[in-house]
């Protein structure tokens, strides 16, 4: 709860504080990094800074927590909150962190707005940013009890047994523990961190989707090869992991975490994804196969093609597991024969004439269109917002604009 003394202060200057949010992100991260390097080997994703993606979470989250300390006191942001504090945790984000955090924040919301910051103005904001903080802190500690580990405790070394050339694009790597430690078991849906070191000597992390249940010994994961927009291969990470990762590397991974888990319940669910969005529907389905569940599935895939459909052979065999699971695709170019296969539709995702069972969980992941575009579809069929759970590789954009 914001102080009296605070909310009018905050609330007058939330307008200003908004318009100029992505120019103060933007000088923060680089003020920071100027005086902390080292936070760039090993914590922060260089490739989101590079295009913008991270500042705009940033500043969307600060913002629609501002907003919701004015509108909805009572109401905080719990959905946004939770999604930060697991990629937190899945980075070993050390709650002294938060200092150089707010140190910096600080600094840029003085740099851009000069003058304007007062005494009383930066004592607002202030405590706009500790009680976010705080609250990240505390989630963040529950995170790491739960597995019992330190921030510095979620690594370990995988060795990888298998790679498998799903696509051209994707390639899925089962990894094997290295040593006799507890592997914490992971829950339907979640993702690991990996941490790769890089020519430079900086580590990289990227997080990646768990696409099978585990069996105590091994992990699955699957990466898709990111393209510049001429096609080029762009992406730190995966480029090297196509290119470089082979039997009998080692990998370092995180504990898993994530908030997008399959709820334990007998209700159906629709799992709705498009491309590489797949990873964590194969995930859940493994899960499912493994508990012999006896819930209604019902897979929606939309790709580019066949050919394109990474995990396909997977995913079709699970789903042959389960007594009451169905699968419909739509290929952009389906080919002759795909289009005879039933079940297939040509062009993208249309809901409008699909049959869905009644009160199901949802759950959706792909291109940010494609889950606006799904997500809009399900609430005017009258599903409820609260029953529609989505997962978003990178820094989640929608969530905080959604805040």
């Amino acid at each position: 709860m914001l102080s009296d003394t605070s909310t009018p202060i905050v609330k007058a200057t939330l307008p200003v504080v908004g318009e100029n949010i992505q120019e103060i992100a933007q000088r923060f991260y680089r003020h920071m990094f100027e005086e902390r390097p080292e936070l760039l080997d090993g914590l922060f994703n260089r490739g989101n800074q590079a295009d913008g993606k991270q500042q705009q979470a940033l500043a969307g989250s600060i913002a629609a927590f501002a907003t919701t300390l004015i509108e909805k006191p009572d109401d905080l942001p719990d959905h946004l909150l939770s999604r930060i504090a697991h990629k937190h945790v899945s980075l070993g984000l050390r709650p002294d962190q938060y200092q150089i955090v707010h140190d910096n924040l600080m600094w840029a919301i003085g740099d851009v707005l000069g003058e304007a910051v007062t005494p009383p103005v930066a004592a607002a904001w202030d405590e706009v940013y500790w009680l976010m903080a705080n609250l990240l802190i505390n989630k963040e500690r529950g995170l790491y009890d739960a597995v019992h580990l330190g921030p510095d405790e979620v690594w370990r070394t995988w060795r990888v047994a298998e790679r498998i050339q799903e696509t051209p694009d994707v390639v899925t790597f089962v990894v094997a523990r290295t040593d006799a430690r507890d592997v914490k078991p992971s829950l339907p849906g979640q993702y690991v961190t990996l941490k790769a070191r890089m020519s430079d000597g900086v580590h990289q992390p990227r997080q990646y989707s768990l696409t099978r249940a585990d069996d105590g010994q091994h992990r699955q994961f699957s990466v898709k090869r990111v393209h510049d927009d001429s096609g080029k291969p762009d992406g730190e990470v995966s480029t090297w992991l196509h290119r470089d990762a082979q039997v009998g590397d080692e990998v370092v991974l995180s504990a898993p975490f994530g908030d997008v888990v399959l709820e334990y319940s007998d209700r159906p669910i629709v799992f709705a994804s498009a491309g590489i969005g797949i990873t964590p529907m194969a995930g859940m389905l493994s899960h499912l196969v493994q508990s012999e569940s006896q819930r209604t599935v019902v897979l929606l895939h939309a790709d580019h093609s066949e050919e394109t459909f990474a995990l396909r052979e997977q995913v079709r065999a699970d789903l042959a597991k389960l007594p009451y699971a169905s699968i419909g695709t739509w290929y952009e170019q389906p080919g002759e024969r795909t289009q005879q296969v039933e079940g297939v539709q040509v062009g993208f995702m249309d809901l409008t004439n699909t049959e869905l069972p009644t009160d199901a969980e949802f759950y959706l992941c792909g291109p940010l269109v494609f889950m606006k575009a799904v997500r809009s579809a399900l609430i005017a069929r009258g599903i409820p917002a609260k029953d529609i759970q989505y997962e978003v590789f990178g820094p989640d954009l929608w969530l905080a604009d959604f805040e």
